[in-house]
């Protein structure tokens, strides 16, 4: 079982969290860390995919609108369409090496997926896939997205899994290009006050159960 290093970041900018995971990627591929897990919560920004045009066309708020509210918007490289993150919901960032028995995109996106299931059901929420669509699912609500990147099958991007996020932020956008489905946090769906580092503990012990890991460190890490 290889191990797992969890770097729990607090509130990270975007763009700084863009160039750590760069860098621990490198870093992964040449040996010198083992898989990590990134936990962070981002200011609140808009982030673009690669496709087509990244989901500008998805932006509903225009810029001086984004001003005012404080929201950034922001490259990123990885897949998916246009996407929101604010403070309230947790960004899993995997540096994983999926080489030797992992190498699977589609496998790697279902795994996902079943961490952000399994966190909900700790809190007796019942989420679910949606048939050719990504993300965890609660009926036709998103409560966790999925955006990655995979380089020589070295993962990193990940999952962002809404705890209690502002979710009038994702009315400003078309969340993930999907128009004609919605977005909640698991805050509306218990309706009690959560503690984030609790959630962050399930979701470790299931991603560490998924991809057969065992965690080394889950200690909060400065930024």
């Amino acid at each position: 079982m290889r191990p797992l290093d969890v770097r729990r970041l607090g509130v990270v900018p975007y763009q700084d969290a863009l160039a750590l995971q760069r860098a621990l990627v490198e870093e992964r591929r040449a040996g010198s860390i083992t898989d990590t897990l990134l936990l962070l919560q981002h200011p609140p920004v808009i982030t673009l995919g690669v496709r087509g045009d990244g989901g500008r066309s998805h932006i509903l708020a225009s810029g001086p609108r984004l001003e005012e509210l404080g929201i950034d918007v922001a490259e990123t490289g990885r897949g998916g369409d246009v996407t929101y993150h604010g403070p309230g919901q947790i960004v899993g960032y995997p540096i994983l090496d999926l080489k030797p028995d992992r190498c699977d995109v589609h496998r790697y996106v279902r795994d996902i997926e079943e961490v952000m299931i399994r966190t909900c059901a700790d809190y007796g929420v019942t989420a679910a896939r949606v048939e050719g669509l990504t993300g965890a699912w609660v009926g036709a609500a998103k409560i966790g997205a999925i955006g990655v990147r995979i380089s020589r099958w070295i993962t990193s991007h990940g999952f962002a899994f809404n705890v209690d996020p502002n979710l009038d932020h994702f009315d400003l956008i078309v969340p993930c290009g999907i128009s004609d489905k919605s977005v909640t946090s698991l805050r509306r769906l218990v309706g009690s006050d959560l503690q984030t580092e609790e959630v962050e503990d399930s979701l470790v012990r299931h991603l560490s159960e998924v991809f057969n890991l065992s965690v080394t460190h889950a200690v909060a890490t400065p930024a």
